[in-house]
């Protein structure tokens, strides 16, 4: 495994990829980033991936942020064809294959916003598991073009000059 994981430490930053990656000696959380949110909204979501490499399963219970009052945890469900969003009590971190918190899938809402969240800003997150404990994160803020492709910053407009 060791062999492995270290050819892919060195092959992201040939790449120059900024890969966010937090370690617990277990958990692995990688790439946790947030969806820019108008002043208007009070909800922000969080989304990212928990890879276990530990030999056994844990179960993420929650967060805490200062950020916003109160960090639930969620999933889309599909009824009759409508996604509709229900809290889990608690989500499964197996060993056999990353949890990918997503869009249209799990994630992690952040309810009671203290302020918007602004594209390429940070925030911190602690994440609570059942065994691996609390796992403090920095979560990326990503505008609505984090949707399309992954983007230098800069937003939209740096890219209409044509000298």
């Amino acid at each position: 495994m060791k062999i492995i994981t270290g050819f892919l430490i060195n092959f992201f930053l040939i790449v120059g990829m900024s890969v966010y990656a937090a370690e617990s000696g277990t958990l692995q959380i990688t790439e946790p980033w947030a969806r820019e949110s108008p002043p208007t909204m009070t909800n922000g979501v969080v989304y990212m991936t928990v890879t276990n490499v530990g030999s056994e399963a844990d179960r993420l219970l929650g967060g805490a942020s200062e950020v916003a009052d109160t960090i639930e945890l969620h999933t889309h469900l599909m009824e009759n064809n409508v996604a509709k969003m229900r809290k889990v009590e608690t989500i499964e971190v197996a060993t056999d294959q990353p949890t990918l918190l997503q869009p249209g899938g799990l994630h992690i809402m952040l309810i009671g916003l203290k302020h918007p969240l602004i594209a390429g800003q940070t925030f911190p997150l602690t994440l609570h598991f059942e065994k691996a404990g609390e796992i403090p994160i920095e979560v990326t803020v990503r505008g609505k073009e984090a949707d399309a492709a992954e983007m230098p910053q800069g937003g939209s407009h740096a890219h209409h000059h044509h000298n």
